[in-house]
């Protein structure tokens, strides 16, 4: 099977990667010719994936024209641009194939999910989403992973057996809306954890936060249509679990950093790769306030984000909000 990846970071190329190893000509559309020439001449992506060798039938390519060629179309790109991406493969392609999103957002200005954003610049056709635990060094490395394909064609487990492999199982389901508001409300909840950790809070306050956080998820989740099952699988729950206790997660490192008192500027600055959850908050709190849900978690991370509150103080207004029920009535 011919796959084309537009997006050759992290995420992009270690899918390219194990897609490549189990037999698929796989290509990685990609924006910079140095990762070009480092892909396909020293065999690694050094910026993004360093001290992984990519396997020689894994190509790069700054060539639009490669869409044309794909049997399976894989988006990996920054939530934000995929808009103005997709726009520009339109004038490459006359029909849309198959296409995956392997993206975790919402676009701020319209609280599009990645499907949503494909389906307007594309129009009707097969489209799913891949998501779930899976820090794309592990996923790179060969190391054993589970996620989860959603999407509402009668391909469904068609794609699931083409695109698993034996250490990277995939389960399938049928709820786009709430795999894809997954993806996007933990990330948010990630940089909360690690201003939790980097405050030194404790595994106590961790554990909280996390549990608190996928009950703002649920609310949210609910209230847009998505299933409450999906919160307690991998791309809810499991997600959620690892994007907040792990050192390799974008939006965890974010939060840490803001703990130690470094500016916003100058953690992107020196990320080198987008975190999420920075611009999603956004869109979750705009969200949040349209349907008049509470939400304090998002909103403690939206004000240190761009408010200029102190971690310290976010929490200390966390903790002196007034106590209530522990499961308070979902919004249907």
């Amino acid at each position: 099977m011919r796959i084309v990846i537009v997006g050759a970071g992290s995420w992009g190329t270690a899918l390219g990667k194990i897609w490549a190893e189990a037999g698929h000509r796989v290509i990685l559309l990609a924006r910079r010719q140095e990762v070009v020439e480092s892909i396909n001449t020293h065999r690694e992506n050094p910026r993004y994936l360093p001290g992984i060798k990519l396997p020689s039938c894994l190509e790069a390519t700054l060539r639009q024209e490669v869409l044309r060629e794909a049997e399976l179309l894989v988006w990996a790109v920054p939530c934000q641009g995929l808009r103005e991406a997709a726009r520009g493969a339109t004038r490459v392609l006359t029909a849309p194939p198959p296409m995956l999103s392997v993206i975790k957002g919402l676009e701020v200005e319209t609280f599009c999910t990645p499907l949503e954003i494909l389906e307007q610049v594309f129009g009707r056709g097969e489209y799913m989403v891949l998501s779930g635990p899976s820090f794309a060094l592990e996923v790179a490395r060969g190391l054993p992973t589970a996620v989860v394909l959603a999407g509402k064609t009668a391909r469904l487990s068609f794609w699931q057996e083409r695109l698993s492999r034996p250490v990277f199982r995939i389960y399938r389901s049928e709820d786009v809306r709430g795999v894809e508001l997954c993806g996007a409300l933990k990330n948010v909840m990630a940089i909360a954890s690690g201003i939790s950790d980097g405050l030194e809070l404790g595994l106590n306050a961790r554990a909280a936060l996390i549990t608190r956080g996928l009950a703002e998820m649920i609310r949210l989740g609910l209230k847009l249509g998505a299933r409450p099952l999906t919160f307690s699988g991998l791309a809810g729950l499991g997600d959620l679990v690892l994007t907040c206790t792990g050192p390799l997660s974008r939006n965890y490192r974010v939060g840490r950093r803001l703990a130690a008192g470094e500016p916003l500027d100058q953690i992107l600055r020196n990320l080198g790769q987008v975190a999420e959850g920075v611009e999603t908050v956004k869109a979750v709190r705009r969200l949040a306030h349209d349907l008049r849900l509470e939400m304090p978690i998002t909103e403690a991370v939206f004000r240190v984000l761009y408010a200029g509150v102190s971690p310290a103080r976010a929490l200390q207004e966390l903790l002196a909000r007034p106590l209530k029920e522990e499961f308070a009535p979902l919004p249907l």
